[in-house]
Order: structure tokens, then sequence, then C-alpha cells
């Protein structure tokens, strides 16, 4: 695949023969496009997450395997991209497949202009040719997030679909049909509390029984790196790629709110 670009249409498969790729999603900026944001999720073969942690977006931007990872975003021009990266050979078993997700900001996109998806192999040094792309065009125009391609296993190997489906009812609905948990009624004091932000969708968090009061509060023992040790447990910090300035903390479960 070497030297050869294939240009996609909706539906279409081709081989993976990469041991690692970058999903690429780029659009024209103008004044009333929106902001764009690329994530994955990794499912199952029943179409569904195992648990939050296969959920890689802007909060929670690196899959706890290592096999899956946000980049950021570039400029370019008038055109904007942004991109998540696979290692295939690091990717769990129990994954059957990787969908490359473009979501708008409560935008529908209609707006959102030259939405392509471009597939490169992650390890070639020679070039930055594509291995295929496709040009990702909204059926109503009224969704707000898009399944613009999926990676998915074929025997000991790996394809790569286009497809362009859409949800108009964005992260949410999207999270929702993949077996993610969604509080669309989560208390706006919580995002209040953290201080100027802009709301993407709602606040989406798996629903937690609350904690039972410990008898004895736990001694305070200082953990190898120098942080007093949490009474209750904390999200455990993601490695910072070097280099990522779009790097964000995640927070406790999928919570679409930009830090």
């Amino acid at each position: 695949m070497t030297g050869m670009t294939h240009a996609m249409q909706k539906g279409s498969n081709i081989p993976v023969t990469a041991v690692a790729v970058r999903a690429v999603l780029r659009w024209t900026t103008g004044p009333e496009v929106p902001d764009v944001d690329a994530s994955a999720l990794l499912v199952g073969a029943d179409g569904r997450v195992r648990s939050d942690e296969d959920f890689v977006f802007y909060n929670q931007p690196r899959h706890p395997s290592g096999a899956v990872w946000r980049l950021g975003k570039k400029q370019i021009g008038d055109g904007i991209t942004d991109a998540v990266q696979a290692d295939l050979r690091s990717v769990p078993p129990a994954v059957d497949r990787i969908l490359v997700v473009a979501s708008a900001e409560d935008v529908p996109f209609e707006r959102v202009r030259d939405l392509r998806i471009l597939l490169y192999d992650a390890t070639s040094t020679g070039g930055s040719e594509p291995l295929a792309h496709f040009d990702v065009r909204p059926e109503t125009g009224a969704e707000t997030a898009l399944i613009c391609g999926e990676l998915y296993r074929r025997g000991e190997g790996w394809k790569f679909r286009a497809l362009g489906e859409g949800y108009s009812d964005g992260l949410v609905g999207l999270a929702t049909d993949h077996g993610i948990s969604v509080d669309e009624n989560a208390p706006e004091a919580g995002a209040a509390a953290a201080g100027p932000s802009t709301d993407r969708t709602a606040a989406m968090r798996p629903p937690t029984p609350p904690p039972a009061p410990p008898t004895q509060a736990p001694p305070a023992v200082p953990p190898a790196y120098g942080y007093p040790q949490p009474v209750s447990p904390a999200p455990v910090p993601v490695p910072v790629p070097a280099g990522d300035p779009t790097f964000r903390l995640p927070v406790q479960g999928p919570q679409f709110i930009r830090r």
C-alpha cells in the first residue's frame, strides 16, 4: 500500500498491514464553523465498551492499555486537523473494533466544511502519503457526532472501513448507544465548581453508589510520589505525551466538559 492512497466510498474497506496507524480528521475552518473533536471508542464484538475507560476523548486522552491515544489539533493553512493514533499490536484481545468519531459543540455538521478522515501508517518514515481517505458527508446535516470510520479485526489482521454514521444527539447519544452509562441530569453546581468551561453536550458520568462511611480514617501514609494518601479513590493520572500541548487531565468517568 506504500505510495498509493485509496479514495474510499461509504461502506468500503481496505486491509491494514501497518502495525500502527494514525487517523486524522481534517476540515476547513471559517467564521460559522464549529470546533470539532476527534475521539475513539474501543468496543467488543457486541459493539459495546467494556467500561468507561474504553472511551478516548479530550478529558481522557489515552487508553489504559496505551494502545490508543489522542494527538491533538494542528492548523495547516485554512484547515484544522485532530487525530488519534493506535498501536494495533497493543489493542486488548477483547476489543474487536476501534471507532473513530468526530463531534461538534452542539452545532450540526452541515456547518463543517470539507470533513475528511485520512489514515496513515504511523510507523512510516518516508513521506506523508496517506493509506486512505474518505470524505465524510452527513446524511441529514443535523448530526452533531459522526462515526467517520472504524478499524476492525479480520482473522489475524485488521481492516479499515469508511462509515459516516451520524447522531443528532451528539456524544451523549453515541456513548449511550455503545454501552456507556449517561447521567444527563448531572448537577450544574458540579460544572460551576470546576471553573469557567464550555459544556460540550451534557455531563456524562456512570451512576455510582454513595461510598460507605469509613469506620476509621486510614492513616495518612505518603506514597512514593510524596503526595498525601487520599481518603477516597482518585483517578489515576494519565502520562503526559511528550510535546502534546492539548493534554488535559481526565475526570472521574467520561464528563463532557472542557477543562
